[in-house]
């Protein structure tokens, strides 16, 4: 007589995740930990200690947990970011704001290509830099590479971008209020400056933050707004790479090893399945909130793993070539933007 047994298959699975998620989620909470009582930024804290510990990822029983950590929690990570936005936040910014918020987006990508060319930079590496600069920081940094070619070399570069763009926001975040208040710059004006150039969204919500006082909430209620629209700006920016990927418009590793990524990636059709429940009060604020607090913690773990897998050696191979561009983007979209604020005249969004 035969007897069943469950199948084992999904006990093996798990059981060869674990290891490596749970380095991942130590990692994070550490990250947290020191950014909660120390200040500073929590996705730099989670890029360091994972860097730290690169010496684990030569255990084959953590690897596969570090790359389900980079890869899938990461996209789980950006299509949880739509539910915080609304096409009723959108729509509150008004035709001059979104025009300029639109534009600074593109021409910074634009000028990452540029950039690329100059310093003789494969496009890859082009896209990633401006893409971080002009959407969201390492979140956009992360989103695109998961769909450009899975090469160690766009690995180290991706790295890269994300400490040069979290250290050039968190340095924006102390500046850019400061010269707000120097010139003395509506709270209005200057929280849609902040928002449209500032990279990393808990930044952004800081600068407005110091801006606020005496029940004066413009420059972060502005800033928040202008940020989350160029959050959304994710998704066709992602779509659009994915779609010039597949046609081969841009060089690529040719190596069999290389994995070509999907046309339409799944996390970008959940993020704006996520933003259509937030537009239409789908979905109860305390969910909302849940959720969004899980994509930081989602986020901050890709961090943890990317670290882990890569060394302070390789991303010392790069040179000064990744800093210097995202620096000369980071000031091309505050040129932008402010330039843009002038012309426009924005009081308010």
């Amino acid at each position: 007589m035969n007897v069943s047994t469950p199948n084992p298959t999904w006990h093996f699975t798990l059981g060869s995740l674990f290891p490596g998620v749970l380095l991942c989620a130590v990692i994070a909470l550490s990250a947290s930990f020191v950014s909660e009582h120390y200040g500073g930024p929590q996705l730099l804290y989670a890029l360091l200690i994972g860097l730290a510990f690169h010496f684990l990822s030569r255990d084959s029983k953590i690897g596969v947990g570090i790359d389900f950590c980079s890869k899938t929690l990461l996209r789980t990570g950006v299509a949880l970011m739509g539910l915080r936005i609304t096409l009723a936040q959108v729509g509150a910014l008004g035709w001059s704001t979104g025009a300029l918020v639109t534009l600074g987006v593109a021409t910074t990508i634009a000028m990452g290509l540029l950039l690329a060319v100059w310093f003789g930079r494969p496009n890859e590496e082009g896209l990633l830099s401006g893409c971080s600069v002009a959407i969201c920081g390492a979140s956009a940094a992360l989103a695109v590479a998961s769909v450009l070619p899975q090469t160690p070399k766009n690995e180290r570069f991706t790295l890269m971008t994300v400490i040069g763009v979290t250290l050039m926001s968190t340095l924006a975040m102390v500046v850019y209020p400061l010269v707000a208040a120097r010139i003395g710059l509506p709270s209005a004006q200057a929280g849609v400056f902040f928002g449209a150039t500032i990279h990393d969204v808990a930044q952004v919500v800081a600068a407005g933050m110091m801006l606020s006082g005496g029940g004066d909430t413009a420059a972060a209620t502005s800033a928040t707004i202008v940020k989350l629209y160029r959050v959304m700006l994710l998704v066709p920016v992602v779509l659009l790479v994915s779609v010039l990927i597949n046609r081969s418009a841009l060089p690529t590793d040719k190596s069999p090893h290389v994995k070509a990524p999907a046309l339409v990636p799944w996390f970008l059709l959940a993020f704006v399945g996520c933003m259509l429940l937030a537009s239409f009060s789908f979905v109860p604020v305390p969910v909302s909130e849940t959720a969004g607090a899980g994509s930081r913690a989602l986020l901050v773990m890709s961090i943890a793993a990317a670290g882990v897998k890569t060394s302070f050696e390789d991303l010392f191979k790069l040179g000064w070539t990744p800093v210097l561009m995202l620096l000369i983007e980071s000031l091309w979209i505050a040129a932008f933007a402010g330039t843009g604020l002038v012309w426009f005249g924005i009081a308010r969004v």
